[in-house]
């Protein structure tokens, strides 16, 4: 398949995600006023998405505190720069077995199953223009825990999202996760044009190599609109991947701490180098207002 350069470009920001990394980088944000800052700062540097966990602010743990997520939304819809909101709502479908002769019962510690309607509720309740659903279930690089999303789990979270009116961002960690999604389109559970996040690299989803992004890039409809990410040290270098692929880019702490060699980064620095690369393929960065124009993006306060 011919590549066909996306020449206007979004910028999503992770900004702090839900991995053990609150103790590998003093710039990874865990209150909920840290992490709207950074948010904040990241819009001001070109991202015109933001996309947001919470974290305990005292250990850094993930969590799934609706107030942390109430404080996050209404610091950032407050700032004095616009940006749209991404929560996720992959929380809350975490299983992490016993030993090999004895996976039952689960482990408490890192188990966190629950159902549907409250893996939504703070999405009920912040009423973000986009929300994450992650298409599928898989190995999630320690040994024994897995990411749970069955199809019946997707489907009702899917049809809330839609109910809702937020529009789900469907994160494709490997091809059967595109396949999936599109089938949910096909049920009517998600509208189309779909928006994608190809994520690449993540222990023990699709690898970062090229023929494995191409790979997934052909499988993701030609009237859906698609970003990706790698992790780690190939993150600035999938920036140029998916704009030369025709698709946006995620940059962010979630998944990469680093600048460069010894060099720890902000958001805010991510953004802006990313911002510096598209710009420099002769491509343009695009703000929240012409990227609600493009998805279909209503910006809506909370209810009460």
């Amino acid at each position: 398949m011919p590549l066909s350069m996306n020449r206007e470009v979004f910028i999503t920001c992770a900004v702090t995600g839900s991995g053990g990394t609150q103790d590998r980088s003093l710039h990874v944000p865990r209150s909920p006023e840290q992490i709207a800052d950074s948010a904040i700062a990241a819009a001001k540097a070109g991202a015109a998405i933001v996309h947001c966990h919470v974290r305990d602010p005292e250990t850094g743990a993930p969590s799934r505190d609706l107030g942390y997520y109430r404080e996050v939304t209404d610091r950032i819809r407050a700032a004095d720069v616009d940006c749209i909101l991404n929560l996720t709502a992959g929380m809350g479908g975490d299983m992490v077995f016993g030993d090999v002769e004895s996976p039952l019962p689960l482990k408490a510690e890192g188990t966190d199953m629950i159902g549907a309607s409250e893996r939504v509720a703070h999405v009920a309740a912040c009423l973000p223009e986009i929300c994450t659903l992650d298409c599928g279930t898989m190995n999630f690089a320690e040994a024994d825990y897995v990411m749970t999303n069955t199809p019946g789990m997707l489907t009702a979270m899917g049809r809330m999202m839609t109910e809702l009116g937020v529009k789900p961002e469907i994160e494709a960690f490997d091809t059967g996760h595109l396949w999936y999604a599109k089938q949910l389109v096909s049920d009517g559970v998600l509208d189309a044009p779909a928006l994608v996040q190809l994520c690449m690299g993540v222990p023990w989803g699709a690898p970062d190599d090229l023929n494995t992004f191409m790979a997934m890039v052909n499988n993701v409809p030609d009237d859906w609109t698609f970003s990706a990410f790698a992790l780690g040290r190939n993150q600035m270098a999938y920036v140029a991947a998916a704009v030369l692929a025709g698709g946006n880019v995620r940059v962010g702490l979630e998944d990469n701490l680093w600048l460069g060699k010894g060099q720890l980064a902000q958001n805010w620095q991510l953004v802006e180098r990313a911002a510096t690369i598209i710009e420099n393929m002769g491509a343009r960065v695009i703000g929240p207002a012409e990227v609600r124009a493009k998805l279909g993006l209503v910006k809506r306060a909370p209810q009460g």
